[in-house]
């Protein structure tokens, strides 16, 4: 049986999760980590989008995109089939490196939007890997605090939500201890 078709509109705007196979680790060092986005960016490069907000776990990704005229479907692929044909070269492996299909889900709206970054980049916080989240250095949250360039990162949309100090309001906005 077909898998159904991943319904899409140019300019959608999508969280995208990917978990390595068995949940088993997709880096296992920095140079894994920096491999994966240079093939992010050279995918970017060949399909135009706005990545918002990245973070790198050690068995999982997050990506929030913005796609243009290109559905996601060729980003991930280009980014994964490169990246996993390093890992599996590097580490005398065969077979897959990402379990299944990535996920993603449409952002529905403005306030969804911030929620998703916000989300994203407490990541490491909420896995207890970091007590600060500016010390995490494989997600976009750095770029946007420390007003880091990067040709990867779109961060004009997140932070124009906060006309005034966006620096210092959004990163209240992502460190506050949220009741829910």
């Amino acid at each position: 049986m077909a898998r159904k078709r991943r319904e899409w509109i140019p300019g959608d705007t999508l969280h995208i999760m990917s978990r390595g196979n068995r949940k088993e680790a997709l880096f296992y060092d920095d140079e894994d980590r920096y491999y994966y986005l240079e093939m992010l960016a050279k995918a970017k490069k060949k399909y135009p989008f706005y990545l918002h907000s990245y973070c790198l776990m050690n068995n999982h990704i997050h990506l929030l995109i913005e796609t243009t005229h290109i559905p996601p479907g060729k980003i991930i692929h280009t980014t994964h089939a490169s990246y996993a044909r390093y890992f599996n070269n590097r580490y005398n492996l065969v077979g897959h490196v990402f379990q299944g299909r990535y996920i993603s889900k449409r952002i529905k709206d403005a306030a969804h939007f911030l929620y998703v970054s916000r989300y994203i980049h407490r990541n490491p916080l909420e896995a207890n890997i970091v007590i600060d989240l500016r010390d995490y250095i494989w997600s976009s949250y750095p770029m946007y605090i420390n007003e880091k360039k990067n040709s990867l990162v779109t961060k004009e949309k997140i932070l124009q939500f906060y006309p005034s100090n966006p620096i210092k309001n959004y990163r209240y906005y992502v460190e506050a201890q949220l009741d829910y």
